[in-house]
């Protein structure tokens, strides 16, 4: 099989680490890819959202496969654009998509439906979300751009000073351009936070192990939120009663509510989750594999992923058996110096062998913006590199994946050292 991966980050690397076992692949390439990629797939330098110049590759190349990662690929309609030319592919169409491209679509399917989420507002008019705003007392509140802003979307207000700017950045100053024209401002939830990450083809849904994903950028989760700094798999807090009732009010209620729109989601479904006292909400879904979460969840599973994959293209994901190991798996990422806001790239990255990673067989190093030059990788985006550990336990996990990182450095690298305590 030759198989196409679209994306270029480091969840991307990790399915293609993935797929890469199954020994029916012949040949996979990656566009955009990167850097460490580059080691693993053959990279071209086609973007993530052109949809023409993707298509093309895929019949001129005879591709049989194509895994859309990414959220704006999947958003202006990827997948229809390769079904259509008959090219097999994994993720959601465009119209299912909109499950994570529109807050306000995805609000109101909750409320529609009964899926327990956070009380909301939604506004396309920013005077009267000012004016809405000035009605509250209850403080913090989270105000949420509707469309896709790269993980970055989403202002937790302290107070209503803090409120009113972040209507001003998202509204006015189009911070996140297109995607602020609408906004959800929406009651804040106090809770562990759960990500759950599920296969579906529509019909039947697969929980993935679950993870605690670690967003805001310094220790003691201080400072902006990023689109993902650290996680751990499974999450300590997501117990077997917690998963049970999850199942049951909000999986398998999301699933036949988009069969009910006549949208029913294929793909992996992310399910963004916190765990209040009232129960189980949902703060977000999201249409695709998080990032990073798949690079601790993926080498937890056993079964051959191609293989789920494909069931899920074929509406036979019913007649798959998914197992996952008992190791415990600790993801630590490391970023550029300033990231999420402004930080610099080209610095050569020191310590790793010419496939891009170390020699560890229970450490994964899965490149998120490298660039390879002449056999040596060099910083190219704001998240660099994401360091990996399975372990028997968290707490060994934990502490490989930091040992590992002694081995590497960079100019202005920054990570945080308390990834897996909150």
């Amino acid at each position: 099989m030759k198989i196409l991966v679209i994306g270029s980050g480091g969840r991307e690397h990790a399915i293609i680490k993935a797929i890469k076992k199954n020994k029916r692949v012949t040949q996979i390439f990656a566009a955009p890819g990167n850097g460490g990629i580059s080691a693993d797939a053959q990279c071209v330098p086609i973007k993530a959202t052109d949809k023409e110049a993707m298509t093309d590759f895929a019949l001129k190349n005879s591709i049989d496969y194509v895994i859309v990662a990414p959220d704006d690929p999947l958003s202006i309609g990827m997948v229809d654009a390769l079904e259509e030319k008959g090219i097999r592919c994994f993720g959601p169409n465009m119209k299912a998509a909109r499950i994570e491209s529109s807050k306000v679509f995805s609000k109101n399917l909750m409320k529609k439906y009964g899926i327990p989420t956070a009380e909301y507002e939604t506004f396309s008019d920013p005077q009267k979300a000012i004016e809405y705003l000035n009605t509250k007392s209850d403080f913090p509140t989270v105000i949420k751009a509707d469309g896709l802003a790269l993980g970055k979307g989403v202002i937790i207000a302290e107070n209503l000073q803090q409120a009113l700017d972040a209507i001003n950045t998202i509204m006015c100053e189009k911070k996140f351009g297109g995607s602020g024209a609408s906004i959800v401002i929406e009651e804040f939830l106090t809770g562990p936070e759960v990500t759950v990450l599920s296969f579906t083809d529509g019909k039947t849904l697969y929980p993935m192990i679950s993870s605690m994903d670690h967003k805001r950028a310094f220790d003691g989760n201080k400072g902006p939120n990023t689109g993902g700094i650290g996680v751990i798999a499974p999450n300590p807090h997501y117990t077997e009663e917690i998963a049970n009732i999850c199942e049951k009010t909000i999986f398998i209620p999301t699933i036949r509510a988009m069969q009910e729109e006549n949208c029913p989601f294929k793909g992996c479904l992310y399910f963004g989750l916190m765990l209040t006292e009232q129960g189980p909400k949902v703060i977000e879904y999201n249409c695709r594999f998080g990032d990073p979460e798949t690079q601790a969840i993926l080498p937890l599973l056993e079964t051959d992923l191609l293989e789920i994959m494909e069931a899920v293209t074929d509406n036979k994901l019913a007649d798959i058996k998914i197992k996952w190991s008992n190791k415990k798996s600790s993801c630590v990422v490391l970023a550029s110096g300033g990231y999420p806001d402004s930080y610099k790239t080209g610095f050569v990255i020191n310590g790793l062998n010419k496939e891009g990673s170390i020699n560890n067989d229970n450490i994964y190093i899965y490149h998120a913006g490298t660039e390879n030059k002449d056999g040596s990788f060099f910083t190219k985006g704001g998240r660099v590199l994401g360091v990996t550990a399975l372990a028997s336990t968290l707490d060994s996990a934990i502490t490989d994946a930091y040992s590992a990182i002694q081995i590497i450095s960079f100019e202005g690298m920054h990570y945080r050292k308390d990834i897996g305590k909150y």
